[in-house]
C-alpha cells in the first residue's frame, strides 16, 4: 500500500511536481496513518469541525449542500489524490459547510494540521501548490455559485454537456453519473433534466444512446 502510495500522491495538486521519491521522503517528516471507509459511509456532516488533513487515495467522495427544506444540491465529487476542505482545515470558523459521504470504499491519509502546517513550512514548491489549490477551489466555488443561483435549467444542462464535452476531448460525452445524480449537482428535479434533454435532441442539438450523448450543434443549445 505504501509503495504505490507514492506514486498516488505526485498525481496531487498538493505535491505537484513532486517525485514519489520525494514525497516519501517529505512524508517521512510528519506523523499520518491511513483511514479505510466503506461504501455509502457519512464521513462528516455539516456543521462539524474540519479537524484533519485528509487525502484521498483511493475511492471517491460526494460533497452536499442541504437547504431548509430538505432539498439537496452536489457540491462535488472528490477522487483520488484530493486534499479535502484545504480551505477549512486552517479557518478560525472550520465548520463543515456541506456533508460528505463515500460512493465507494474510499481509502484515506490522515494527518492533524499541524503535520500539513509543517509540509507548507518547510518546502516552497508545496507551499505554492498549496495557496494555488486554495485558489483554484474559490474560481469553482464562484462558477458554482453563478451557475446554481443565476441559470436557467436549460442552461444549467447546456453548462453541464459544454464543460464535459472539454474536460473529455471530445463531442461524444460518456456519462459516468446517473440521470439523478447529474439532477443533483445542479439542484434541480431529475424531470426537469429529461425534459431538457429530450428537447434538445428533438430539435437537433444532442443525440443520446444511453449514457453517452453526442453534441451536435452546440448552438441549438443557446
Amino acid at each position: 500500500m505504501e509503495v504505490s502510495m507514492y506514486e498516488i500522491l505526485t498525481n496531487s495538486p498538493f505535491f505537484n511536481g513532486l517525485t514519489a521519491k520525494e514525497i516519501k521522503e517529505l512524508l517521512q517528516t510528519v506523523n499520518y496513518k491511513i483511514v479505510e471507509y466503506p461504501a455509502k459511509e457519512i464521513y462528516t456532516l455539516a456543521g462539524m469541525p474540519c479537524k484533519y488533513a485528509d487525502f484521498i487515495l483511493k475511492g471517491e467522495l460526494i460533497s452536499r449542500m442541504t437547504g431548509l427544506s430538505g432539498k439537496q444540491v452536489q457540491i462535488d465529487r472528490l477522487k483520488a489524490c484530493v486534499l479535502i476542505a484545504p480551505a477549512f482545515i486552517f479557518a478560525k470558523n472550520n465548520a463543515m459547510p456541506v456533508s460528505v459521504e463515500t460512493a465507494q470504499h474510499t481509502t484515506i491519509m490522515r494527518m492533524m494540521p499541524s503535520e500539513l502546517k509543517h509540509l507548507i513550512d518547510t518546502n516552497e514548491r508545496i507551499r505554492m501548490n498549496f495557496i494555488q489549490l486554495l485558489s483554484s477551489i474559490d474560481v469553482f466555488l464562484t462558477q458554482k455559485l453563478r451557475m446554481l443561483s443565476l441559470f436557467t435549467v436549460r442552461e444549467k444542462v447546456a453548462y453541464f454537456l459544454m464543460k464535459a464535452a472539454k474536460e473529455q476531448q471530445s463531442r461524444t460525452i460518456k456519462l459516468s453519473n446517473s440521470r439523478q445524480e447529474i439532477a443533483d449537482t445542479f439542484g434541480i428535479q431529475k424531470f426537469s433534466l429529461l425534459r431538457c434533454l429530450s428537447e434538445f435532441e428533438d430539435n437537433g442539438a444532442i443525440k443520446i444512446d444511453g449514457k453517452q450523448i453526442t453534441i451536435l450543434n452546440s448552438d441549438k443549445m443557446k
